[in-house]
């Protein structure tokens, strides 16, 4: 074949794989040829092995059909690199009979790969911990590589980020790793400023930009990170909201709570605000018990949930008043 057909059936090819059917006249105009070169194109593609069957008539067309033998596959770059990733994975962890065939399947894969795919590939395995036993929410492929990326190369990252609240704010962060928890996936990063850790839900990440500034990494292992990301998705997956003041300083309850009080904000030298979340009024009172004895706090919202507490607090005593007669 010469090198402007080849093109053109190998566009033919993709086209075929990426969709169950084509209707013809379709086909042609998308290729932008003739229906007639359209037949010959798919006459080369049968002598290569693949079976495409043809439907006859004004709504005839083209599909591509699963054969005896598999034959090559036309893969675009998303696509090479979800399969490296995959790969790399199952290798990793030596599942039995397959690590060696994943091994080899990866081996001839990445030797093919182009420099800009085998970047990506190596961010995504090296920055990503896929921790949560339920699969991740829906978030663009492309985001979640930059972002490896960046925490890859230690680069520093702005973008804007709407919160659980609806609060949309703008963020400045040094990226460390990406984590895929039961709600999704979650950016783990140190905020340079309030020098403490926060995790992002990444499909609540946009307008994304890579600053090109560079950050010595600080450590963090992985059950941190991992316990700061299933916080945050704690607080996405809750419905009741409330808050509260704790009489001790931020850095205190940091030191002591680390993740869980990660949304906490100092009020003052002596007090801090900390917001609580959970699906009804009876878990976020619950909630509030693990507080030690000796951090006094106040609940300042909301009003239902004082209220509970209230009527809470006065059945607690009523049924504690029995073993005082």
């Amino acid at each position: 074949m010469s090198h402007p057909t080849l093109a053109r059936v190998l566009r033919l090819l993709s086209l075929l794989q990426a969709r169950r059917f084509w209707p013809g006249h379709e086909l042609a105009e998308r290729l932008g040829t003739s229906e007639r070169t359209l037949r010959r194109d798919i006459d080369q593609l049968r002598e290569l092995g693949y079976r495409v069957t043809a439907e006859r008539g004004y709504h005839g067309g083209y599909s591509l059909e699963a054969g005896a033998n598999l034959p090559p596959l036309l893969l675009d770059d998303d696509e090479l690199v979800v399969l490296a990733v995959g790969l790399r994975t199952v290798a990793a962890r030596a599942v039995e009979h397959t690590d060696e065939t994943a091994l080899s399947a990866l081996a001839k894969l990445e030797q093919l790969l182009p420099a800009r795919l085998r970047r990506r590939v190596s961010a995504l395995q090296s920055h990503t911990l896929p921790v949560g036993p339920g699969p991740s929410s829906s978030t663009a492929p492309e985001m979640i590589a930059r972002l490896a990326l960046a925490s890859r190369d230690s680069e520093r990252v702005r973008f804007g980020y709407t919160q659980a609240t609806g609060t949309r704010t703008t963020c400045f962060v040094e990226p460390h790793c990406l984590i895929s928890a039961e709600q999704g996936w979650y950016l783990v990063a140190r905020d340079p400023h309030e020098e403490s850790w926060e995790a992002f839900r990444v499909n609540r990440i946009d307008s994304y930009v890579a600053t090109g500034e560079r950050f010595s990494p600080h450590e963090l292992d992985t059950r941190c990170a991992t316990e700061i990301a299933n916080a945050a998705a704690a607080r996405f997956a809750r419905r009741h909201v409330g808050l509260l003041r704790i009489h001790a300083p931020l850095e205190t309850l940091r030191s002591r709570f680390g993740a869980w009080v990660q949304d906490a904000r100092a009020e003052s030298s002596t007090t801090t605000l900390l917001p609580i979340s959970a699906d009804n009024l009876p878990e976020l009172v619950f909630g509030i018990a693990w507080i030690p004895e000796d951090y006094p706090y106040e609940i300042l919202e909301s009003p239902e949930l004082a209220a509970f507490a209230r009527s809470l607090g006065s059945r607690l005593l009523h049924a504690a008043s029995r073993h005082e007669r």
